[in-house]
């Protein structure tokens, strides 16, 4: 089919896949056959965006003209059919097609997806903020702990600090603890409620409290800030301990038989190394034959693998023990001749009030733990060699999370597999110099005995 000398078409296109919101494109061009090369008129398309809903649409900046020019002649060179043509222009309509407005189909998107790729994901990437928010404490300073939780990620802005929106959740934090003061008091214990009292005041208008914090944000001078912030937060931390002296659930029956820790514990692990070298010096130290690695353990998140572990090391089971590094862990050799319980698997989800037994966390369709194993430093069970389902009586792993051989959103490929139980909060840095070979020299329960729930004592 010859085309005439002249001519125009005009096509639109509206994409009909279901509950999206999409622009129509509507093509518009002319185009010419010209007799000779020489004469020949360039092609011209023009894509225009119409809306398909109204109501979305209000800034016609979105709608684009795409020029597009070619030279016809080569393009039907003498004898191309009309549908040779469109065809070209359905595949260009394909190119150019109409993507969903930004920020429309995000609703679209699993939460799996959103947890898993967003570079928001805010999992907990230290031990102490993990165990901090593993905290079972009052409503009230969970929510002042959100908010100044909030400004730890403001501040890691490089360029201008959003000074304004940090004033704002400190205002925020502070009329909570005001308004709020009875409550967050009341849910302390009497006996420790003078404490609380002193912390409570120490939060509000102390030298490393909200008001001071306030001043420093005005100032906005973001050293100040980001001391302040974490004073601030300690003492938050401080005072959630006290609202919560023991486990806020009931532990099944048939696990009473087991060993359990009701609420936190330190252990202190010594380490020397088996060739008879030494450790790197402190600051202006010394080089060191022995270095100290402190955990704590998070018994309300994970009471039988923590009082398991704490029984362990009251026992002395682990002075003497062989480590060995593999892959990204440090993990204690396997002597079943230890005296530990094989505990089943226990993981706190994230939004639940108790842990699941025996069963491992989807992260991919969102689960994420209340103890993340993705933090450097995290402290977990091995599993059983007879099952999954159970972790090892005795031997345990450091983990040494690398967010270069982790997932897009920073999460290990390993979360939500294994019991972690407490996290190194001093001696982190003496992680790298552990080789295989070296030796925990003795290994103690330095805090929490007495939350240290034994089967004959229950």
């Amino acid at each position: 089919m010859a085309f005439p000398l002249s001519s125009s078409i005009t096509l639109s296109f509206t994409p009909s896949t279901p509950k999206r919101h999409f622009l129509s494109t509507h093509f518009a061009f002319r185009f010419s056959q010209a007799r000779s090369q020489e004469n020949a008129r360039p092609f011209q398309l023009k894509v225009q965006c119409k809306a398909s809903k109204e109501a979305f649409v209000k800034d016609k900046s979105q709608c684009r003209n795409i020029p597009t020019s070619f030279n016809l002649s080569n393009l039907i060179n003498g004898t191309m059919k009309l549908e040779n043509v469109i065809a070209v222009i359905l595949i260009l309509a394909e190119i150019t097609s109409p993507l969903p407005l930004a920020g429309w189909d995000f609703w679209s998107i699993s939460p799996a997806n959103a947890v898993l790729y967003s570079p928001e994901t805010k999992l907990p990437r230290t031990g102490e903020l993990a165990l901090r928010r593993a905290i079972p404490a009052n409503t009230n300073m969970k929510a002042i702990q959100d908010s100044l939780e909030d400004i730890s990620y403001l501040l890691r802005i490089p360029q201008r600090k959003p000074y304004g929106t940090m004033e704002g959740n400190v205002k925020k934090a502070l009329k909570i603890a005001v308004d709020g003061k009875d409550s967050i008091l009341a849910s302390i214990p009497a006996d420790l409620r003078e404490k609380g009292s002193t912390l409570y005041s120490s939060l509000v208008d102390g030298k490393g409290g909200l008001e001071a914090l306030l001043k420093s944000i005005k100032d906005q001078d973001p050293d100040r800030v980001s001391v302040g912030l974490a004073s601030s937060l300690d003492t938050v931390a401080e005072l959630e301990l006290l609202q919560a002296p023991g486990l806020s659930f009931l532990l099944p029956e048939q696990y009473l038989k087991y060993p359990r820790l009701t609420g936190r514990a330190i252990v202190e692990l010594t380490i020397e190394k088996g060739d008879g070298s030494s450790f790197s010096p402190e600051a202006g130290g010394e080089l060191r034959k022995t270095a100290t690695i402190q955990v704590v353990l998070d018994g309300y998140s994970a009471p039988l693998t923590t009082g398991n572990f704490a029984k362990l090391v009251t026992d002395g089971a682990y002075d003497g023990t062989k480590l060995s590094c593999i892959n990204q862990a440090i993990i204690s050799e396997n002597d079943t001749g230890k005296n530990g319980y094989s505990v089943p698997l226990e993981i706190m989800p994230s939004g639940q009030f108790e842990p699941l037994y025996k069963t491992t966390l989807s992260v991919q369709d969102g689960e994420l733990p209340v103890l993340p194993l993705s933090v450097y430093g995290a402290v977990a069970m091995a599993h059983s060699e007879v099952s999954e389902e159970y972790s090892s009586p005795y031997q345990f792993f450091f983990y040494l999370y690398d967010k270069r051989n982790s997932g897009l959103g920073g999460i290990s490929f390993e979360e939500g597999q294994f019991s972690v139980f407490g996290y190194i909060t001093a001696g982190r840095e003496i992680l790298p110099q552990i080789k295989t070979g070296d030796i925990i020299k003795s290994a103690k329960l330095v805090e929490g005995r007495d939350r240290l729930v034994l089967p004959s004592e229950s």
